[in-house]
């Protein structure tokens, strides 16, 4: 299997459209994920992501309008997937600290960093924002994969 040749550069940054491409820049992970759930992409660059989550009444927990923390953790997911930004990456673990509640209504901008890579591990940083107050700060821990994770064969086919 031939290696991909990696050609983004660091000092290249994108503005997304609603598809997650620009300029020959094109998201090429989690391409039909819902975006009025998980957030919409709007910066993207090699190691980095940025995705903005309008959170919305479908997200409420309660009648005062908290908005669910899965869906801060679900977009937070989808930016440090978008910041490795490769089509066969998944998530092996997180750890994730939700510092202020989020309410209907609230805009979180979540900015993910890729802090390192190692052969097929990666780990990105992420950090959320409701204007000035931050929200949300984890880790993420990821593996990118020879082939999509459907398509391996982890458990002995039956014969």
């Amino acid at each position: 299997m031939a290696k991909e040749k990696e050609t983004e550069t660091d000092s290249d940054t994108e503005r997304a459209d609603s598809n997650g491409t620009k300029e020959g820049r094109e998201l090429r992970t989690h391409r039909q994920i819902n975006h009025e759930l998980c957030g919409e992409l709007v910066e993207l660059k090699n190691g980095y992501a940025k995705v903005k989550l309008a959170t919305t009444h479908e997200m409420a927990a309660d009648e005062k309008g908290l908005v669910h923390g899965g869906f801060v953790f679900s977009a937070a997911d989808f930016a440090a997937m978008a910041a490795v930004n490769h089509p066969n990456v998944v998530l092996v673990s997180s750890e994730c600290r939700f510092l202020s509640p989020v309410k209907v209504g609230d805009i979180v901008m979540l900015e993910a960093k890729e802090l390192y890579k190692e052969t097929r591990k990666r780990k990105i940083h992420v950090v959320g924002y409701f204007e000035e107050i931050k929200v949300f700060e984890g880790d993420f821990m990821t593996v990118v994969l020879e082939r999509h994770v459907l398509d391996l064969k982890l458990l002995k086919e039956e014969e």
